[in-house]
């Protein structure tokens, strides 16, 4: 009998490089509060054209000038990236709204909703199917989001439209299959003018925050911009190096190192009301995230059960023993 074939040991670099992006994306309200004095959207442009300049020149000094009509070389990517580069602009302003008024404990709800509204996408556009624990993870999470909208009066909005905008984003990018650091380039690209445009008209107005004397705000806004291209090209090196069901898990430290931040670090308060919602959340992501552990460790042990009966002759013709799953 051929030997069950071995389960291969995670590359640490792919692992680390891909926590590494979780905690820097975690740990962004602390630097984007830095910056609370600025106009939200005076940082919405600089983000898009500081990260523009890092990303596209660091294809550039990769792949030189071949990297653009590479990731254009598939029918409806260009016109795809313009819809998500207008999602992701959406989603990076809500997100420095609610950091710089003090909601950084309801956008980290947000990203903790985000996997299970992907699943939802998943059956309400693409035709997947749900097991049973999926199920149960959706209905709790809705529970939990239906609380803290009956206790506050109104539905948690700006956690929604994070979860829901970066969904989306995500299900266009898997639609459009451009890898992410090119992806990213392109939208950026996409959003220059208007980014420039924008800080054009409020150099004119006289509103404009970047050098105006204050260096620190400027080199934090220059730094943004590599901050928001670092983590990424970090997660894309990591997530090809180690299996996609332990990036599902590791996706949870950037919403919890928010919380805790926004709780901790920066005063915001965070009720009994609130944790019971937040308490729904987590344990529909632990049913959730239970359920994908299960499933991908079961893939390959079921490979080897198969491989093992195709090597081993059945004795004096009997029929292989029956596959257990």
């Amino acid at each position: 009998m051929t030997a069950t074939p071995a389960i291969p040991a995670i590359d640490r670099r792919g692992l680390s490089a891909a926590i590494a992006s979780y905690v820097l994306w975690g740990v962004f309200p602390l630097y984007w509060i830095m910056l609370k004095h600025v106009p939200s959207m005076q940082i919405i442009a600089h983000r898009i054209i500081w990260c523009a300049v890092f990303v596209v020149g660091f294809l550039v000094i990769r792949d030189g000038r071949r990297w653009f009509s590479e990731a254009l070389s598939r029918p409806g990517v260009g016109r795809l990236l313009v819809l998500s580069s207008l999602l992701i602009s959406f989603n990076w302003g809500v997100y420095i709204w609610a950091v710089t008024h003090g909601r950084v404990v309801e956008a980290s709800l947000g990203y903790f909703i985000n996997p299970l509204v992907n699943v939802l996408i998943g059956v309400l556009l693409l035709r997947e199917r749900l097991n049973p624990s999926q199920w149960t993870a959706v209905s709790i999470a809705t529970v939990g989001v239906l609380w803290l909208a009956f206790q506050h009066g109104d539905p948690p909005w700006v956690a929604l439209t994070l979860a829901f905008s970066f969904a989306f984003y995500g299900l266009i990018r898997k639609i459009a299959h451009v890898d992410a650091i090119p992806g990213l380039a392109i939208e950026s690209l996409i959003l220059l003018v208007p980014a420039l445009a924008w800080l054009g008209w409020a150099q004119w107005q006289g509103i404009a925050a970047f050098l105006d004397g204050d260096i620190g705000s400027d080199v934090l806004l220059v730094v943004g911009g590599a901050l928001t291209a670092l983590p990424l090209i970090g997660f894309a090196y990591g997530a090809r190096r180690i299996p996609y069901s332990l990036v599902g898990i590791l996706q949870y430290i950037a919403p919890t190192l928010q919380l805790l931040a926004g709780v901790l670090l920066l005063g915001e308060a965070f009720t009994p009301t609130q944790a019971i919602g937040f308490a729904c959340i987590w344990v529909a992501l632990a049913i959730y995230a239970a359920d994908g552990w299960r499933r991908a460790r079961r893939q390959p042990a079921r490979a080897a059960q198969e491989h093992c009966a195709e090597e081993v002759p059945a004795a004096d013709g009997a029929a292989p023993p029956k596959q257990v799953s």
